[in-house]
């Protein structure tokens, strides 16, 4: 369906040859100028053959400056089709249209809104422009100020969000009251599960619901106080279902109407009472280092024991720093940990090193777990130094047999055995424990094994089939 607009309401001159009879040239050039901000004259080819700019900030950027010029070549190229479709129109004799031409100047595109008539037989056309950069500055004014508020009300939103999740997952219990009438506007999880009571049934309710009846004056007269002063003492009262908190409140406006922010605080918590400080003072006293890092692997909190071990001053130095920087060898150890924590969820008895942040290195077994959490999930390092645990005791291997690992055992074979034979069982006996080693620190992940020892994966597969060790049907 072809939608047909009206055309627009004109009121020409009534007797124009009478009211404009004997006006000079002079005359007429001045209403025309004075009536745009330019003005041009074209012949039938479109060339400007005189102009006339009475804006100085026009001027200024070369606009009008333009006779002897095709009108269509001082616009910029989305504008072109627009100067024809004018001078057609006006050289037709059809009724002409203000149309929003763009002018490149050396401080960006110049906006022009131009009308176009035919200005004699011979072909002339007069053009008048009327200059858009105040409005389009007043536009983009405009834009600036909407994206503002936009900006702001965005920053409102998010602080909003802010508030509710704080307000939401606080662990202290926190309602907000009407100041005149005490009645619960908004409560808390905790709140529910301090005094055993429904989030949603308590909206709407008189605060003295939740208190025991002999609390009820003290808590009264705590809210008089916090609603007459800035500050206000803690109270303690007893809950309905019979347990004691210490209760505080302080007044604010919002809109226009007083409210109470009310907290109630375990007397357990309030007293400092720490239900995990056993845990706490026992990993702060055990001889095993402790150290929990987030996703990234950087240090979260460490105990002493870890401390001591990397010679750090205080946990506040060792927080933030990478676990890299003490533990494992470069490159390998950590990458194997993650993998197998990612994986598993869980590292048990991982053989690696620890290195302090002067260099001294030291052997340590490390065992570690993935806590997971919507939020923050962590990792926990538990790090046991094995560098003073006895040795096993050598075992001498027959004449004959493999060569053993000992250097003194080794040379006993000298002159009962060709040195290259001891030679080359060495060296195999050597790739053997080494493969095998491999494979066991990387759980029998070949491709992690050829990584640790620097071989490729064919070369891997090559010496496990020459010694017989894995299964390599898979």
């Amino acid at each position: 369906m072809t939608l047909l607009s009206s055309p627009p309401v004109t009121m020409p001159f009534r007797r124009p040859a009478t009211a404009l009879e004997g006006l000079t040239v002079e005359a007429t050039a001045g209403v025309v100028a004075a009536a745009s901000d330019v003005a041009l004259v074209l012949d039938r080819d479109g060339i400007v053959r005189d102009a006339a700019v009475s804006s100085n900030d026009l001027a200024r950027n070369g606009i009008g400056d333009w006779v002897d010029q095709p009108w269509i070549e001082t616009v910029t190229g989305e504008s072109r089709h627009k100067i024809s479709e004018m001078l057609a129109d006006a050289a037709a004799g059809k009724p002409s249209r203000w149309r929003e031409i763009n002018h490149p100047a050396d401080d960006g595109d110049v906006p022009i809104r131009y009308f176009a008539l035919s200005a004699g037989d011979d072909g002339r056309v007069i053009v008048l422009g009327r200059d858009l950069q105040g409005s389009a500055a007043l536009q983009q004014r405009l834009m600036q100020v909407q994206q503002s508020v936009e900006r702001d009300y965005l920053r409102l939103r998010q602080a909003e969000a802010r508030y509710r999740l704080l307000f939401q997952s606080a662990s202290e219990a926190v309602l907000i009251l009407d100041a005149p009438s005490r009645k619960i506007r908004e409560a808390n999880p905790a709140v529910a599960r301090i005094t055993g009571r429904e989030e949603s049934g308590l909206l709407g309710q008189g605060f003295s619901v939740l208190l025991d009846r002999a609390s009820q004056t003290d808590a009264a007269d705590l809210l008089d106080s916090a609603t007459s002063s800035t500050a206000s003492e803690a109270v303690s009262v007893k809950l309905a279902n019979g347990s004691r908190c210490l209760l505080s409140a302080s007044m604010f406006r919002h809109d226009r109407t007083a409210s109470l922010l009310v907290r109630l605080t375990p007397d357990a918590i309030a007293q400092g009472i720490d239900p995990n400080a056993a845990l706490t003072a026992v990993l702060a006293r055990i001889s095993d280092a402790f150290v929990v890092t987030d996703t990234d692997l950087r240090i979260l909190t460490a105990n002493p024991a870890f401390l001591d071990l990397t010679h750090l001053a205080s946990r506040e130095e060792a927080t933030n720093l990478p676990l890299d920087r003490f533990v494992g060898r470069p490159q390998i150890d950590l990458k194997i940990m993650l993998a197998q924590l990612r994986d598993h969820g869980a590292l048990r008895n991982f053989a690696t090193v620890v290195r302090s942040q002067f260099g001294d290195q030291e052997d340590v077994e490390v065992t570690a777990v993935v806590v997971p959490d919507d939020t923050r999930p962590t990792y926990g390092f538990s790090i046991r130094n094995v560098a003073r645990r006895p040795a096993p005791a050598p075992v001498a291997a027959p004449i004959g047999g493999p060569v053993s690992q000992s250097v003194e055992q080794l040379t006993h074979l000298i002159g009962r055995v060709p040195m290259k034979d001891i030679v080359r069982e060495s060296t195999d006996l050597i790739e053997k424990l080494c493969i095998e080693a491999a494979l066991t620190l990387t759980s029998d992940n070949r491709a992690s094994a050829a990584d640790v020892l620097g071989l490729s994966r064919q070369s891997l597969y090559s010496k496990l089939r020459r010694y017989g060790l894995g299964d390599l049907d898979d």
